[in-house]
């Protein structure tokens, strides 16, 4: 039986000529991260086991993006420690205040992580990078530190979905549609310690961004990764930006999949996931009338320059809603400077909206946007779980950038049909 694409990766990384589901091994890594939460977690596991030297400065990426710029001097004293061991270790892809990005989106733009890859992050949604074509996911600190130290993880194969996707999206339907959609059929657990393998013609219709999107929320369905095959989109991003050879690996026809999803992307409209699960997913057709308190529009699954044009399209000459809180969050710097040439923050401003510095902040419930008692609020955001952005008894409702505009604007979750648009 043949191998997918992920168990081709972790066998080339592993010195093996083949790999199974359910096989333990140790491979070598490319890239290594962590943030200001998980950072100076793995900087005490190394010092406990003795390693004063990360095993590649060049191959360890730490970036203090979470609670920064920082919003307490807890938070101020964590990113000190992260400094400090950076400096001491002269991290060459330390990245902060002034040149930082949320952790996910900045390492593809830096060109940091690139087809054929193994990268571990000290971050669940590590497993963004698998739309690139490489195998990336979350681990704990503990597991980072010995990355950090070593340059391996030993991983357990694992076995794979297949997601066929045909047809192309429809007009303000994007790649977050798409994954919400997957989620609400799968459910959170769906694809536990599986990898999601998206292929098929459909593919080739979506935009590197869409890509970045789904990748992102695979874990959402308890996957170990996400994964999307190099194509000519692929390549001309990988062009554009690594720094660093890239391989191409390609599942083998006779690959074993546990199960097979066909997707017709032409079928799917504007998803929301209602509260308290990624799972929980209705169109925007059949949520009715479900008002809200606030709209944030970033984070590492939609703060990119594509998310922020179509946040834009949505809000151009017209106005948030009042009382409608409404944050815009640049996924990086590089992001936020585009959207400055192309007046995008004239558009959010005019319209009512705050754009921030980037920032992880109000996705984690850290800064920038932290929901009160009852409050309701759509976000272009990963995650929905009970207290995720603040109080208890809030509500998180996951959506994509236009779905987000069109709601800041109405002050009720909306779609830009329902603006006429």
């Amino acid at each position: 039986m043949g191998m997918t694409m992920t168990q081709k990766i972790l066998a080339a990384h592993a010195g093996l000529d083949e790999v199974k589901a359910g096989q333990l091994i140790m491979a070598k890594l490319d890239m290594v991260l962590a943030n200001d939460i998980t950072g100076p977690v793995a900087i005490n596991e190394m010092k406990k086991i003795n390693k004063t030297e990360v095993f590649d400065k060049n191959k360890v990426a730490l970036v203090p993006d979470h609670f920064t710029p920082n919003k307490d001097i807890k938070s101020a004293n964590n990113c000190k420690y992260m400094r400090e061991f950076a400096y001491s270790q002269d991290i060459t892809n330390y990245f902060e205040i002034g040149e930082v990005g949320i952790e996910h989106a900045l390492l593809p733009e830096k060109g940091l992580v690139t087809a054929g890859d193994v990268i571990i992050g000290a971050d669940s949604h590590t497993c963004t990078y698998g739309a690139l074509g490489a195998f990336s996911t979350g681990v704990g600190s503990t597991d980072m530190a010995a990355g950090m130290a070593t340059g391996e993880a030993w991983f357990k194969v694992p076995s794979a979905i297949k997601f066929n996707l045909t047809g192309s999206l429809s007009p303000w339907v994007s790649g977050k549609d798409v994954i919400l959609h997957i989620i609400g059929l799968i459910g959170v657990d769906g694809a536990l310690y599986k990898s999601m393998e998206f292929t098929g013609e459909g593919v080739s219709s979506l935009t590197m961004d869409d890509r970045f999107t789904i990748a992102n929320m695979a874990i959402e369905a308890g996957a170990k990764n996400g994964i999307f095959p190099v194509d000519d989109k692929t390549l001309e991003y990988i062009k554009e930006h690594s720094t660093k050879e890239y391989k191409v690996f390609e599942a083998d026809a006779d690959a074993e999949y546990d199960e097979v999803y066909e997707i017709n992307l032409s079928e799917l409209k504007p998803t929301v996931a209602f509260p308290h699960l990624p799972e929980n997913t209705h169109t925007v057709e059949e949520s009715g009338d479900i008002e809200i308190d606030q709209v944030v529009i970033g984070s590492c699954t939609n703060g990119r320059i594509s998310d922020l044009r179509i946040a834009a399209k949505v809000l151009d000459g017209k106005k948030v809603k009042k009382g409608i809180r409404t944050i815009i969050i640049p996924a990086t710097q590089q992001i936020y400077l585009q959207a400055v040439k192309e007046g995008l923050m004239e558009i959010f401003i005019n319209a009512g909206a705050i754009v921030s510095a980037p920032t992880c902040g109000p996705c984690l419930g850290g800064h920038m946007g932290v929901l009160a008692s009852g409050e309701k609020a759509v976000s272009t955001t990963n995650r929905n779980f009970v207290g995720r952005m603040g109080a208890i008894d809030s509500e998180i409702y996951l959506a994509s950038p236009a779905v987000a505009a069109a709601s800041a604007i109405t002050g009720k979750i909306s779609e830009p049909k329902d603006l006429g648009m």
